[in-house]
């Protein structure tokens, strides 16, 4: 990505690949990209060992607001909680353990290796944040 600034649209997208090979790396099974209800949207729901992740992926090109991982507000847990949730009832999962997952990913100028970092059980459903 040297001395190449991506449009918001590409960043997501770029972001939301590397942090899907990331997670099958660690061990998850994607099930689900960009899963959508009247609540919001979650960008990779997964599975890992026993565990459904709801994983939303922060990307961004510097820090000029801070990490990218504090960009998941009080407000955009609250919309991930209740899409995951949804998700939950639509698809008829029930006695399985959930986790709240956050992918942090940070392309610094000149640099072609962006930073991730992965984020288990980053928050709770009852919104305790463990950052």
């Amino acid at each position: 990505m040297k001395n190449h600034r991506l449009n918001p649209g590409e960043l997501c997208k770029k972001g939301e690949a590397l942090a899907g090979k990331l997670l099958k790396k660690s061990g998850y099974k994607i099930l689900k990209r960009n899963y959508v209800s009247r609540y919001g949207e979650i960008d990779i729901v997964a599975y890992d060992k026993g565990t459904i992740s709801f994983v939303e992926v922060k990307t961004r090109q510097s820090e000029n607001y801070g990490p990218p991982e504090l960009a998941v507000t009080k407000e955009k847990r609250k919309r991930i909680i209740r899409t995951a949730l949804h998700y939950l009832v639509t698809n008829k999962i029930e006695d399985i353990d959930c986790s709240f997952d956050v992918v942090s990913i940070l392309f610094k100028e000149n640099d072609n290796k962006p930073d991730i970092e992965l984020y288990k059980g980053a928050f709770t459903a009852d919104g305790f944040v463990s950052w």
